[in-house]
């Protein structure tokens, strides 16, 4: 059966969020956030870690844990899907278990319609057609089987066999997998938790053109820069400055990532110049406040026969100096009351992220190497001092050969020498040894005592000195993963391994990350499919595949 001609479509709905509160245990995440999300808007959700924007989408998802404390009003449409940062598929599902799942329920609808069809004349049984038919139409339920073996081809997930599991897939084909289920089914409200982690080129390009189709409301947060520019029509800061992306305190701008920076940074400008404006009229507004009779009639004292004429005018001096300070201090008290606060210090990485080099000359060689399955790699040298950006799609071992140079995984044969003094790696998932350790305890067991006295964590400026006592198992995702860099670094490597340092990081921390990489004196090595970064990269490139 084709698809019928109606215009029964119900209408979309929005998402709208109300004074939403979210606390665990003392530490409060989210406080009174507002969202409206209106169909045909793609909003994107930045801001520092920590600052809830995986928080606000699990609730919006009604996916929070239970030890969460939640108060305020969301309402969301009933057609609703959440891609997290690791899709909740179980390890014994095979792929084709993954997408039936997704099709299940639009096969479903269309054969609803098709046997409601007949008996029409019952209004009970029309209302009920109408029902079915209105889910059908807005998935495009009879084009539903064509997408999802056009999305698994697009997506290169076509080569793997049907009956393999979940289990055995690698990170990228597992966010592929869930991006060809949610191709399928078009949700009418789509959230996004950094959709483009472990996708390369062609598969992030598949994605933005399916977010610019949809018809419904769209959410995500996202550390790629060229996705916010590409997708999203408004941003929201969950950690704005003072003066908000309005001026005004507003959290929300329209437009994307490149013009929200400069309206940003430009925002702040302002906050600071207020703020300096202010201290400078409140100390004009103390010294006024603080007048005495000398300063209201300045000169001689009283002379011989003009005593009580100048006790009369006296008198009037105090009167007048009284007003004058009552006014100064009715000033200097509303001047205080509406007084900006003082813009803080925004946390900054304050450290370089290798040493100089130790010697001129090859750092690292490499012929011939095999890790079998993995990576093939016949010839590679890196000069020391270089900083060389490793690129390729998914599964050509970019993360294999960051591996292999840190002696993290051995070769299955060639020749690999490294004549670094000290290296140190980022992977792109951290094993932090023991979740319920202070952040504290976890950098000075990894450093060891000395260097954590020499270096201390706070110097770094990667993770904020308030989240420094709270364990590892309370830091976000992101949070995490600064406290491995500063770890990473915390050692002054000449030869630092970065994979995918972008991912999961504030963008404020990227750009200085960015900036760090560039004047860094030693040898880094990135592997990364960031496309702001890739695009600015000055050094050299090695494309594997």
């Amino acid at each position: 059966m084709s698809a019928p001609s109606t215009h029964s479509l119900a209408p979309l709905r929005p998402l709208t969020v109300r004074d939403l509160t979210v606390v665990f245990g003392r530490r409060t995440v989210l406080d009174g956030i507002d969202l409206l999300a209106q169909p045909g808007r793609r909003i994107g959700l930045i801001g520092e870690n920590g600052a809830g924007k995986s928080t606000l989408l699990r609730a919006v998802a009604g996916d929070l844990p239970d030890i969460a404390q939640v108060s305020g009003t969301i309402e969301r449409p009933a057609d609703l899907a959440f891609l997290t940062q690791e899709p909740p598929f179980a390890d014994g599902d095979t792929i084709a278990d993954v997408l039936a799942t997704a099709l299940r329920p639009l096969r479903e609808a269309v054969a609803k319609v098709e046997t409601l069809a007949d008996g029409l004349d019952d209004p009970a049984v029309a209302e009920e057609y109408a029902a079915a038919l209105d889910l059908a139409l807005a998935h495009d339920a009879w084009d539903a089987d064509r997408r999802a073996l056009l999305a698994a081809e697009q997506l290169g997930l076509d080569h793997l066999a049907p009956d393999r599991r979940v289990g055995s897939l690698s990170g990228g084909q597992r966010t592929r997998l869930a991006l060809a289920t949610l191709m399928t089914r078009r949700p009418q409200c789509l959230l996004l938790d950094e959709p483009t982690n472990h996708l390369d080129d062609e598969a992030v390009a598949l994605l933005v053109a399916f977010l610019r189709d949809l018809p419904g409301v769209v959410v995500l947060t996202s550390h790629d820069r060229v996705l916010l520019d590409e997708v999203c029509t408004d941003l929201v800061d969950l950690d704005p400055v003072g003066m908000g992306t309005d001026g005004r305190g507003g959290r929300r701008y329209g437009g994307g990532w490149t013009a929200y920076a400069e309206a940003r940074a430009a925002a702040r400008r302002r906050w600071e110049e207020t703020f300096a404006a202010q201290q400078e009229e409140l100390e004009r507004l103390r010294d006024a406040a603080r007048i005495d009779r000398s300063a209201v009639a300045p000169g001689r004292g009283p002379r011989d026969n003009d005593k009580f004429i100048h006790a009369f005018k006296g008198q009037n001096v105090d009167r007048a100096l009284a007003r004058r300070k009552r006014d100064a201090e009715r000033r200097l008290e509303e001047a205080e009351r509406s007084q900006v606060r003082k813009p803080p210090a925004p946390l900054r990485l304050s450290t370089g992220l290798t040493t100089g080099a130790p010697s001129s000359g090859l750092l690292v060689t490499v012929r011939d190497l095999d890790v079998e399955g993995r990576l093939r790699l016949p010839v590679l040298d890196v000069d020391s001092g270089e900083h060389l950006l490793v690129a390729g799609a998914n599964g050509t071992g970019k993360s294999t050969l960051l591996g292999v140079l840190s002696g993290r995984i051995g070769p299955t044969s060639g020749l690999v020498q490294v004549g670094a003094q000290r290296v140190a790696e980022l992977t792109q998932d951290p094993l932090l040894p023991d979740l319920t350790a202070t952040a504290q305890a976890t950098y000075e067991a990894a450093v060891g005592p000395d260097l954590a006295v020499r270096r201390p964590l706070r110097s770094l400026g990667l993770l904020h000195p308030r989240e420094h006592a709270k364990p590892v198992v309370l830091l976000s995702v992101g949070q995490r993963r600064r406290l491995a860099l500063a770890i990473a670094v915390a050692t002054e490597p000449d030869l630092l391994l970065l994979d995918e340092p972008t991912n999961h990081l504030s963008l404020a921390l990227v750009t200085e990350l960015e900036e760090a990489i560039g004047a860094s004196p030693g040898t880094v090595v990135v592997a990364s499919h960031d496309r702001w970064l890739r695009r600015r990269w000055e050094g050299t490139e090695l494309r594997l595949g």
